[in-house]
């Protein structure tokens, strides 16, 4: 099997665009995540925490007798989840394309490849992280609701 290389002039800032590409049968989300820009990296990591965290959070107010506390931020999260991982998006697409025209070449797709798919892997975790958040806060909405409801 051949490895595609992207090669380009030390000056081209390429913050977003992954380092080698991957063979086809390297190519998996843990691969994608581990060749990732530093700052996309914690995008990533910080999106899995925060989902880890939305569900504590949920699980807390669930189980505990006291309804207050946890609801803002699952509610930030909704919003903030997406938008962090099209930001992630964004920034992977605008540092590579800036690399991209560096060049001066046409670059194949098997060079693209790992950029888009580090670019998609923080989309979609953002909007993991939005439907997490959610699901959430639905579930302490209702806790909420039935204490009122109750008192």
């Amino acid at each position: 099997m051949s490895r595609a290389y992207l090669v380009l002039p030390a000056s081209v800032p390429l913050i977003g665009m992954s380092s080698p590409a991957f063979a086809a049968s390297d190519f998996t989300a843990a691969t994608v995540f581990l060749d990732a820009a530093v700052p996309i990296k914690l995008m990533m990591l910080m999106l899995c925490a925060s989902m880890v965290a939305a569900v504590v959070v949920t699980v807390r107010k669930l189980l505990s007798p006291n309804i207050s506390g946890g609801s803002a931020y699952l509610a930030a999260l909704r919003f903030a989840g997406p938008l962090l991982g099209l930001l992630g998006a964004g920034l992977n697409a605008l540092f590579g394309f800036l690399g991209i025209a560096g060049l001066g070449r046409p670059v194949p797709l098997e060079v693209l490849a790992p950029g888009l798919a580090e670019a998609t892997l923080v989309l979609v975790l953002g909007l993991l992280a939005g439907v997490v958040a959610v699901a959430c806060n639905w579930a302490v909405d209702a806790r909420i609701d039935r204490a009122v409801l109750n008192a």
